[in-house]
């Protein structure tokens, strides 16, 4: 197993030698940091979001594509994230792909260790993305969705859920927001 780095990485350097750290990383601002292990709430969370989106595109006609969590979003030339799921519309991906170029909908569980990150750095950092649309944080403690969509200009319009229907538009796909958590 490779310790992290002592220098600076590019994104592309980072994905170049990704295959010599064993478990999750990230690049932040050029420094390889490892995810802790996870709890099973935020595991089978994770699993929840994706299936509920997965099952959703199909419904909806929509031509993308629902991922879970292991492949990368650049967000900048030293910033990548494995956001915990995402949706991606356009062109099938190789599947040996391990960056997705432009996901529509990014979606982040929150945890103790993580939830600063994802409420202030990630948001910022998702939104770079231009076709970006749509920010889903999930809390599974509280069953919570914090839905952040790109707005007109650089607005950023925030509603937050605990039940009913979660539209997603683009791609146009469309969720209960307690279908986002594991069931109890």
């Amino acid at each position: 197993m490779a310790t992290a780095p002592q220098t600076l990485l590019s994104v592309d350097e980072f994905l170049a030698r990704s295959d010599e750290f064993e478990g999750k990383w990230e690049l932040h601002e050029g420094v390889a940091v490892c995810m802790a292990p996870e709890q099973l709430g935020h595991g089978l969370t994770k699993l929840a979001a994706v299936n509920a989106l997965a099952a959703a595109i199909p419904r909806a006609g929509a031509p993308c594509l629902a991922v879970p969590d292991g492949v990368g979003v650049r967000v900048s030339a030293r910033t990548l994230y494995q956001p915990d799921a995402l949706v991606y519309c356009g062109p099938r991906l190789s599947l040996d792909t391990r960056e997705i170029p432009e996901p529509v909908v990014v979606v982040e569980v929150l945890s103790r260790s993580t939830a600063a990150r994802d409420q202030s750095v990630k948001l910022a950092g998702y939104f770079s993305i231009p076709r970006a649309v749509h920010y889903l944080i999930l809390s599974p403690e509280s069953r919570i969705v914090i839905h952040h969509k790109r707005g007109q200009g650089d607005l950023i319009e925030t509603r937050i859920l605990r039940e009913g229907p979660l539209r997603l538009d683009p791609p146009g796909i469309e969720v209960e927001a307690g279908q986002l958590f594991a069931t109890e």
